[in-house]
């Protein structure tokens, strides 16, 4: 996925996210879902950074690949 592709992820995970907040009551579904949704974030906003450290470095920045939940979630912010 290019550049592009993760920042439309990336505008649609924020607007289902919103969109969950905007409703009256939220269910243990719901809040399931915010879960997911921050993860798949954490893991959008991490693949952003490769790429653009991998560019940065002069590498090619499609070999950047998505990191497991467990380990971008272990990281110190």
């Amino acid at each position: 996925m290019d550049d592009d592709g993760i920042h439309d992820t990336i505008k649609r995970l924020v607007a289902e996210e919103h969109s969950i907040w905007s409703a009256a009551t939220a269910s243990d579904e719901d809040h399931e879902r915010l879960r997911q949704i921050g993860e798949s974030l954490d893991q959008c906003w991490d693949l952003l950074r490769q790429r653009a450290a991998r560019r940065e470095a002069g590498d090619d920045p499609n070999t950047a690949k998505s990191r497991p939940v467990d380990e971008v979630e272990a990281y110190l912010q």
